[in-house]
């Protein structure tokens, strides 16, 4: 889901989507995400270079990616859509926000608990053998951009960059992820819970491990057998409760709850409790595999009481934004 704070953010977006043309676009890469521009373009009854004109405004705005492969007839540029929902703020905000954004890599965990099926890899292999736990605690893990677990636990330090007279107010946590089974299996759901300073934040179910086809940015070598890509979820914390994206509470745990202030220090937990209903695994892909070049995204909004809020961003400078 794509979750913009305000009219004036969602701008780039509305303006692509300000044609009919673009949305039919739209319509049919949901409807098919095997449909190359050459594709688009005979459906359409358009040219090359026009529908190559619409898919840049949409690939501008973040709303196709696209994904290049071999064919019959030499390279095709498959689209696909990069978000299933639009949520946009209408009201604006009473005082605007400030806000920082991190970006923590998925082999950075400083703890886990990790059973059968598991594993993680890099970008250019797996790390050690599969179905070995020890290999959680290899430093080569830190280099690691797909992870899978059977059951058990990751958890994560999230930077705290807040200083005195600035309170936390929402807290927005995004990864792809899905299941974890042998092989994969697009009916697998997962009970996979969350957590924050061991404060349950509820839980959200998994439909499947997907695995029918490759993920858009996998690397060549990566087994077709093995997970390719997750769904895109957000995770957000205010004071209205848990959601997923945005609009599915999970629990009445609220920013509050969680008693986060400047000397505070964050850990996130992603968890799959042996007992719980579906002890269905999780996986979590980074930005070299999957369908997104994302890693575990944090933004937290805040409120200065020290001084005027202008309503800027401020970034590590690891950051992607």
């Amino acid at each position: 889901m794509l979750y913009l704070h305000s009219l004036s953010e969602a701008e780039e977006i509305f303006k692509a989507l300000s044609t009919p043309m673009r949305l039919r676009i739209m319509e049919l890469v949901y409807a098919d995400d095997q449909m190359s521009m050459n594709d688009l373009a005979k459906a359409l009854n358009l040219t090359n270079s026009a529908i190559s004109l619409h898919v840049s405004k949409l690939e501008d705005a973040g709303l196709v990616a696209i994904h290049t492969t071999s064919g019959k007839r030499g390279v095709m540029k498959i689209v696909r859509p990069v978000y299933s929902r639009l949520l946009v703020d209408m009201a604006p905000q009473a005082k605007p926000r400030h806000c920082y954004t991190d970006d923590i890599s998925v082999g950075h965990f400083i703890s886990c608990d990790v059973h059968p099926t598991c594993g993680l890899a890099t970008p250019t292999n797996i790390i050690g053998d599969l179905d070995n736990p020890k290999v959680f605690s290899y430093p080569e893990r830190f280099d690691a951009d797909i992870i899978w677990i059977g059951y058990g636990s990751l958890t994560y330090s999230l930077p705290n960059r807040l200083n005195p007279g600035q309170s936390l107010h929402e807290l927005q946590i995004s990864f792809e992820i899905s299941s974890e089974c042998p092989e994969y299996n697009e009916d697998y759901p997962s009970d996979i819970h969350f957590s924050i300073n061991d404060v349950p934040l509820g839980k959200w179910i998994s439909p499947g491990d997907y695995g029918a086809r490759r993920g858009i940015i996998s690397p060549y070598w990566w087994p077709e057998l093995l997970n390719q890509y997750g769904l895109l979820k957000s995770l957000i914390i205010n004071e209205n409760g848990t959601f997923i994206d945005g609009t599915l509470r999970i629990s009445k745990t609220n920013i509050r709850d969680l008693h986060i202030d400047h000397n505070s220090s964050i850990s996130f937990t992603f968890s799959v409790p042996q007992d719980t209903a579906n002890c269905g695994g999780l996986t979590l892909f980074g930005e070299n595999f999957g369908d997104y070049s994302q890693a575990i995204r944090v933004k937290a909004y805040y409120e200065d009481s020290g001084r005027e809020s202008d309503g800027q961003e401020a970034h590590s400078p690891a950051s992607q934004v």
